[in-house]
């Protein structure tokens, strides 16, 4: 055990850098619901204990993924599928 190696952590995304932005307007578009901007400042009020995760710059790869595995993503895209209503129905 004191010698082994961790377990790898894959990363199953088939898109890279979704931004939140893109995300919110993509919802917002399914719900007819409208989608603003808000100043940083008013990011704690508004999200409360999710305004450091909406506020973080984090893309993901599954790039690392892929290449180990020999794995390709096959399904639909993120904002392809919330255009759908896939998360809706």
């Amino acid at each position: 055990m004191e010698n082994e190696a961790p377990a790898p952590r894959y990363h199953a995304s088939a898109e890279e850098a979704i931004t939140v932005k893109s995300i919110a307007e993509a919802i917002g578009k399914e719900l007819n619901l409208p989608v603003v901007s808000i100043a940083p400042q008013a990011a704690a009020e508004h999200f409360g204990w999710f305004a450091h995760m909406a506020a973080i710059d984090c893309p993901a790869s599954s790039e690392w993924t892929q290449q180990t595995l020999n794995w390709k993503p096959i399904g639909p895209a993120l904002l392809e599928d919330i255009a759908n209503g896939i998360y809706t129905k």
